[in-house]
C-alpha cells in the first residue's frame, strides 16, 4: 500500500515519499508507537465540512463586533463596505489555503504549509505557530459572548463580569468534554447548531427589512440618509487609521473560521474534493448573510446606541423591534446557542492542530498530547485548548474584556497568514521547489492578501487619535503581546532544538507514516545528541 511519509527525515523538497509501510512501524506493540485511524462513519463529508466551517465563522462576531466597527469608523456606509472587503479578503485567503490544502491533504493547516516553505532552520516556523495556536488559539471570545447573551436572555444587564465568565467556563467545559467522550455526537451537534445559526441570521435579516418598512418600537434611526458621511462624536468616529485597522481586525475575527476544514483534512472523506466544494460554499453563504445582517442592524438601531452597545448588538436589535416581550428575551438565547456552536467548532479544529504538534514531538511529552485514547478522540489536545481558554477568561480584570480578547485572538494570525501567503508566492517563482497543486492562486490575489495582512500586522502599533486608553488598556497592548507570543515561539524552538538536547544528551524524534486510507502510524524514537 502506498503511503505518505511525513517524518522528520522525509524528502527535503516535498516531505512526501511513496513506499510500502515499514512492518515494524505498522505492527509493533511498543509503547513508543501510536496508531491513528478513523472509520468511514467518523469521517466528515461535504455537508459536515460546510457546517464545521460555518459554525466557526458564525459565532460571536456578526452579533457583537458591529458596535466596535461602527464606533471606529463613524460611517454607516464605510462600515458596510468594510464587511464586503472582509468577505473578499476571506476568499483571497481561501484561494491560498486551497492551493496548499489540495497539495498537502493532511490535518494541521498552516503547520504543514509553513513547514513546506520555511524548512531552515528546521521546525522554527512550526514552533512559532505552536506558540500562537496554543497560547492564543483560544475560544474565550465566543465563550464570553455566550455568557453575556445567556445573562441578557435572563434579563440581566451585567457586563463582562465574573458571572458571565463563569458561564463561559461552563460553555467551553461542555464542548471539550463532549468532543473528548462522544466525538460523533459532538459533530452532530455542530451540524444542528449550524442550521440553527443560518435560521437566526435569516430571521435578523428579514426583521431588518421589516424595520426599514417602519415596524419598530423606537423612532426610525434613518441611518441610511447620507450613509457615507464620516461623523465624529463622543461615542463614535475620529479614531484615524488605527480605528480602521482595528475595525478590519474585528471583521477578520468575524470571518475567521474559513480555514477550519484545513485543520481536519485527515478526517475528511475524499479530502481534496470535499474541501474544494465545502469551503467556497460556506464562505460565500456567510459573506452574504453578514452584509445583509449589518444592513438590518443599521435599519433598527440608532448610531449612538449601536456604538455603545458593545457585545449585545443583536440583543438591542431584537428589543428595538419586538420590545421587552418574552420573544425579545428569547432571541438572545438563540444567539447564545450560536456562540455555543462556534465554541464547539473552534475546539474541534484547534485541538487537531495541537494534536499535530504532539505527533511531531514539538511539545514535551508529545506522545501524550497526540493520544486519542480512550474514546478515539484527542482528549489531551482538547484539554490544552480548554486550559488556555479558561486562563484568558479569568486573566483580564473585571470590565470590558471582550474587545481585548478578540484583538488578542485575531492579531497574531495576520503575521502567520502573511508568511504563508509570502511562502506561496515564493513557491510559484522558485522553479527548483517543483511546487504543484490541483489549485492555482493567481499573483494579484496572493499580493492583495499578503498586503492586507501586513497592514493588519503593522498599523495597530500606530497611536490612535484621541485617548490612548479608550478601551481600558493602552492601545499597544494587544499587538505587543501578540508579537511577543510569536517571538516566544522562536525562543522555545532554540530551547527545544538546541539547549535541551545539549543538556539532556538526547532528543525525541517522531517518524510518521500516513497510508492511502488515512490510517497514520507514529513512532517516537530517542536519539542521542552526544
Amino acid at each position: 500500500m502506498a503511503t505518505i511519509d511525513v517524518g522528520k527525515d522525509s524528502d527535503r523538497e516535498t516531505r512526501q515519499l511513496n513506499y510500502p509501510v515499514d512492518e515494524e512501524y505498522a505492527s509493533s506493540s511498543s509503547d513508543e508507537v501510536q496508531q491513528f485511524a478513523y472509520s468511514d462513519s467518523r469521517k466528515i463529508g461535504v455537508t459536515g465540512a460546510v457546517f464545521l466551517i460555518l459554525n466557526k465563522m458564525i459565532g460571536t462576531g456578526v452579533f457583537s463586533t458591529p458596535s466596535s466597527i461602527f464606533a471606529a469608523t463613524g460611517s454607516v456606509g464605510v462600515s458596510i463596505i468594510l464587511w464586503v472587503i472582509g468577505g473578499l479578503l476571506t476568499f483571497c485567503g481561501l484561494s491560498v489555503f486551497l492551493e496548499f490544502g489540495l497539495a498537502i491533504p493532511l490535518s494541521g493547516g498552516e503547520k504543514n504549509y509553513l513547514e513546506r516553505v520555511y524548512r531552515h532552520p528546521r521546525y522554527l516556523a512550526s514552533c512559532v505557530l505552536a506558540a500562537q495556536m496554543i497560547l492564543l488559539g483560544f475560544s474565550s471570545g465566543n465563550a464570553l459572548a455566550f455568557g453575556r447573551y445567556v445573562l441578557a436572555a435572563a434579563g440581566s444587564e451585567q457586563g463582562d463580569g465574573w458571572t458571565a465568565r463563569g458561564i463561559a467556563i461552563a460553555c467551553i467545559t461542555f464542548a471539550v468534554v463532549l468532543h473528548s467522550t462522544l466525538p460523533r455526537w459532538g459533530l452532530r451537534l455542530v451540524n444542528v447548531l449550524g442550521i440553527f445559526k443560518v435560521v437566526v441570521l435569516l430571521f435578523i435579516i428579514f426583521s431588518g427589512f421589516a424595520a426599514l418598512a417602519g415596524h419598530l418600537r423606537v423612532p426610525q434611526p434613518n441611518n441610511f440618509h447620507n450613509a457615507f458621511a464620516i461623523e465624529v462624536t463622543e461615542n463614535y468616529g475620529g479614531q484615524g487609521v488605527y480605528g480602521y485597522a482595528t475595525a478590519l481586525l474585528n471583521i477578520v475575527y468575524s470571518y475567521k473560521g474559513w480555514e477550519n476544514a484545513n485543520y481536519v483534512l485527515g478526517e475528511l472523506k475524499n479530502p481534496r474534493k470535499t474541501l474544494s466544494i465545502a469551503a467556497p460554499l460556506a464562505i460565500g453563504g456567510v459573506t452574504i448573510l453578514y452584509v445583509l445582517a449589518n444592513v438590518a442592524y443599521f435599519a433598527a438601531i440608532s448610531k449612538d446606541d449601536l456604538a455603545t452597545s458593545e457585545v449585545l448588538v443583536a440583543g438591542l436589535f431584537f428589543r428595538n423591534i419586538f420590545g421587552d416581550s418574552a420573544a425579545a428575551r428569547a432571541l438572545p438565547a438563540f444567539v447564545a446557542l450560536s456562540n455555543l456552536g462556534n465554541v464547539l467548532a473552534v475546539s474541534f479544529g484547534h485541538a487537531r492542530v495541537n494534536q499535530e504538534f504532539g505527533k511531531e514531538a514539538l511539545l514535551p511529552y508529545g506522545k501524550f498530547w497526540a493520544s486519542i485514547k480512550p474514546f478515539n478522540a484527542p482528549a489531551p489536545a482538547l484539554f490544552l485548548h480548554w486550559f488556555m481558554t479558561v486562563i484568558i477568561l479569568v486573566a483580564p480584570p473585571a470590565g470590558p474584556a471582550y474587545n481585548f480578547i478578540v484583538n488578542l485572538y485575531t492579531y497574531p494570525g495576520s503575521w502567520i497568514y502573511a508568511f504563508v501567503t509570502g511562502g506561496l508566492i515564493y513557491l510559484h517563482y522558485k522553479k527548483s521547489e517543483n511546487w504543484t497543486s490541483p489549485w492555482h492562486t493567481y499573483l494579484p490575489i496572493s499580493v492583495i492578501y499578503l498586503l492586507a495582512n501586513v497592514f493588519l500586522a503593522i498599523v495597530p502599533f500606530i497611536p490612535p487619535n484621541g485617548d490612548w486608553n479608550a478601551e481600558g488598556y493602552p492601545y499597544f497592548v494587544f499587538p505587543v503581546v501578540g508579537v511577543g507570543v510569536l517571538l516566544l515561539g522562536a525562543v522555545y524552538w532554540a530551547c527545544w532544538s538546541k539547549i535541551w538536547p545539549a543538556i539532556g544528551g538526547y532528543k525525541i524524534e517522531a517518524h510518521r507514516i500516513v497510508e492511502d486510507d488515512g490510517k497514520e502510524v507514529v513512532r517516537y524514537r530517542k536519539v542521542k545528541t552526544r
